[in-house]
């Protein structure tokens, strides 16, 4: 599955430490590789950015999928994401 980053993910993506950063990204990678990444995910109730979160630390990772690529939307820590 490919991964896909919008504008804002890549944003706030860059803005996070290093570790932080090679964390997410190595997650995604792991996510990206099995054959149903869903298993690993949450569906969100009331989503208005996407319909999936993973957890990764105290970082959400929002995102949507659609055919065989995964959209990040979203990349915050858990006490500022929802809002």
């Amino acid at each position: 599955m490919k991964i896909f980053y919008t504008y804002k993910a890549a944003k706030q993506l860059e803005n996070l430490s290093r570790a932080a950063q090679k964390r997410i990204v190595d997650k995604m990678r792991f996510y990206s590789e099995q054959k149903n990444p869903l298993k690993f995910a949450e569906r969100l109730i009331n989503y208005h950015e996407g319909e999936y979160r993973f957890r990764v630390g105290n970082y959400r990772i929002i995102f949507d999928i659609e055919k065989n690529a995964i959209y990040v939307l979203k990349i915050a820590k858990r006490d500022a994401i929802y809002k």
